[in-house]
């Protein structure tokens, strides 16, 4: 971009004006701190940046035009000029019936994506009434015991004008079928429907643990979904590779976009050595990634995520479709940086976490409510955080123009410091075999752990202010309305599934888990025996114990 004597010549005037301006200003009045760094202390941030710190970027190599490798700029050529990020708010609570009333309010209010929590007994693969989901039974979450649950959530809601995320794992499968089933019900083309399953287990060994099953069986589910909707669901985004939890763990920017792009490679090589094509399945592969506080940190991470999983896809595996080699997320703005203190002032956290997805160029967007650190959201503060989205997209400019940060000194130079970081992360973990090795050897949850132990030290000896929590404390008993899941919400959750069991075919049902079962002992795809399943309403627990039965359970502490 500039040449030799030009860098030259403008790093000769840094220094002169370091040694002539700044020099005789900190003599007298200091700096606020002897070091800055971005958010988790991954890179030390300089006083000042100048094109020598961008000296050896090209543009069209580095950077490139959006929608044009190495996608750095962005997978699409107009940017949200053409068509905004989807506001996809994460919700669902208590009962299917509460839950279909609250998408129906977030529609209403102009969300343009729905986004489906589950509650820790679905994630687990246990129903209702299980002795597992004792006091648990729509807390996290929608509680999802059969298909019958899945048609009440989505009474109403036609499954071929919305897109639909689900924050589910290791019954991924048996959510996707029941999705697949209401959309039959519906007349919906298969071809037609569109949404996202998270469906990553990897990170669920690394830092969230709601597993089921050991890897091996994970990964056969994982590439069974990928082949079965490569063919029957061409538009739904077979799994949500998450960062998003590994940061919440604690994690660094450049350990969050490591561990993640290290998870995808291993997605992508089980899906290669159960026979698939990449570019078969590739292009239907979405990734999950955290909104935090450090609004360039941020915005690096995300431009350096698109250029990383280019050169990934087209050097390790030689992908030749170029939507397999486009990186395409959603992000969450960050939870674990939600306080309980002071509670308005998450209103802007969020509003600045949510400022740098949309800068960073995400293809959908979740802003957490500011109560979401004591309960589930409350109506008001779901529809205080959409309008969040809604004031940045309509009202702030930052969709006007496509990576409007480009061309900044200090954010071309923090990307390019944010990918080398994470590539020497990922070098790392290649040394140990992989992810998986990585894990099992609990280097990756080290890591974490070591970066989450350190960031709390600082929070407790002040070095790191919270607002709120550590400085600038007030005196407060806020009166919050907190929404809450009674006993009675979870006994008739209860009895509709009792209900569902004395109305239901048995013979069709046992019929079907046994098919499953046997389909599980082969090698043929299991989706189809999964969605038999669901449309004889079998319920969640029933299907996920016959997978247990095959496969097994992955017990904490032994060899991944």
């Amino acid at each position: 971009m500039f040449d030799p004597d030009e860098l030259e010549e403008i790093r000769a005037g840094h220094e002169q004006w370091h040694e002539e301006s700044v020099e005789p200003v900190i003599d007298r009045f200091g700096e606020r701190k002897e070091t800055f760094t971005t958010d988790t202390g991954g890179q030390e941030v300089d006083r000042l940046y100048t094109p020598a710190d961008v000296g050896d970027l090209d543009y069209q190599d580095d950077l490139g035009n959006p929608g044009e490798p190495p996608y750095t700029r962005g997978v699409y050529s107009t940017g949200y000029r053409g068509r905004l990020w989807t506001m996809r708010q994460y919700a669902g609570f208590s009962t299917p019936e509460d839950t279909n009333e609250r998408y129906h309010y977030l529609l209403d209010q102009g969300q343009t994506g729905l986004s489906m929590a589950f509650d820790l007994p679905t994630q687990m693969g246990y129903d209702s009434d299980d002795a597992m989901a004792a006091g648990e039974v729509g807390k996290a979450g929608v509680a999802i015991d059969s298909l019958s649950d899945m048609e009440t959530v989505f009474d109403g809601i036609p499954l071929d004008e919305v897109s639909t995320s689900m924050t589910i794992n290791a019954p991924a499968s048996v959510l996707l079928a029941m999705y697949i089933a209401v959309g039959d019900e519906q007349g919906v083309d298969r071809a037609e429907l569109r949404g996202t399953i998270q469906n990553d287990l990897l990170k669920e060994y690394i830092a969230r643990n709601t597993y089921i099953y050991p890897p091996e069986p994970s990964m056969r589910i994982i590439t069974d979904i990928f082949e079965f909707c490569a063919a029957e669901t061409p538009k739904f985004n077979t799994i949500s590779i998450s960062g998003y939890h590994i940061r919440e763990a604690g994690s660094t920017a450049a350990q969050e976009l490591a561990f993640t792009l290290g998870n995808g490679i291993e997605y992508v090589e089980a899906a290669i050595d159960a026979g698939l094509d990449v570019d078969e399945f590739a292009p239907q592969l979405s990734f999950f990634f955290n909104g935090h506080n450090n609004i360039f940190e941020e915005v690096a991470k995300f431009r350096a995520a698109r250029r990383m999983w280019h050169d990934i896809m087209e050097e390790r595996f030689d992908a030749q479709n170029p939507k397999s080699k486009q990186l395409k997320f959603h992000t969450q703005t960050a939870g674990s940086m939600l306080t309980a203190q002071q509670i308005e002032n998450n209103v802007v956290r969020v509003a600045y976490q949510a400022l740098a997805a949309v800068l960073g160029g995400t293809q959908s967007l979740h802003t957490n409510g500011k109560d979401e650190a004591l309960a589930l959201p409350t109506e008001e503060s779901v529809r205080t955080a959409l309008r969040t989205q809604q004031i940045l997209a309509h009202e702030s400019g930052a969709a006007d123009t496509v990576d409007p940060l480009a061309g900044s000194y200090y954010v071309e130079s923090l990307t390019d410091e944010v990918e080398a970081d994470a590539y020497d992360i990922l070098e790392a973990v290649d040394e140990r075999g992989g992810m998986l090795e990585a894990a099992d050897q609990q280097w990756v949850q080290r890591q974490i752990q070591d970066t989450a132990f350190d960031r709390q030290k600082e929070i407790e000896s002040g070095e790191r202010i919270i607002v709120g929590v550590n400085e600038f404390k007030v005196d407060e008993d806020p009166e919050m309305d907190v929404q809450e899941v009674t006993e009675e919400d979870q006994k008739r959750q209860i009895d509709h599934l009792e209900s569902v069991r004395e109305e239901r075919d048995d013979e069709a049902v046992e019929a079907t888990l046994e098919a499953l079962r046997e389909t599980a002992r082969g090698d043929e795809n299991l989706m189809p025996a999964i969605i038999d399943a669901v449309k004889a309403y079998a319920t969640v627990g029933e299907i996920c114990t016959v997978l247990r039965e095959e496969f097994g359970e992955y017990q904490p502490g032994t060899a991944i």
